[in-house]
């Protein structure tokens, strides 16, 4: 990774200075400020933080989003306060999803009593499909 500047004063003037923890290690030549190269870190696909905030609208707890996205809940609970997502509130109706393969998704569509009375969505998980479905409640 290559440096541009010195964190502190921003001049280009530095040498190398050790290693420490094994990452280089830098001296600024005009303020004497010690400093490392930044950490990359772990980088989450844009595709399972938009798929993740998608479930969150559709209804699902932070729990299930991370059964079924393998990803860290704490991740999702971040990821909405950082986009500031807020969740329409409704008693009227609640969701349900399953996860199914092409061919089980094909035979929930030929009945028609699973068509009637409720909203569906259809996502894709990877090889599967999520279908979340919306009922009103029963009085």
């Amino acid at each position: 990774m290559n440096i541009e500047f010195c964190p502190n004063c921003s001049s280009t003037e530095y040498v190398k200075s050790g290693i420490i923890k094994k990452r280089q290690r830098f001296k600024c030549k005009k303020c004497g400020y010690y400093f490392t190269v930044n950490k990359i870190g772990k980088q989450i696909d844009s595709y399972y933080v938009n798929k993740a905030l998608q479930l969150y609208l559709e209804g699902l707890s932070y729990r299930e989003i991370e059964r079924i996205l393998g990803v860290s809940h704490v991740s999702i609970i971040n990821w909405v306060k950082k986009y500031n997502i807020k969740r329409p509130y409704s008693f009227e109706y609640h969701s349900t999803y399953k996860i199914l393969n092409a061919q089980e998704l094909a035979k929930y569509f030929t009945d028609n009593k699973n068509l009637i009375g409720a909203g569906v969505v259809v996502t894709e998980l990877g090889d599967k499909y999520m279908l979340i479905r919306w009922e009103r409640f029963k009085e």
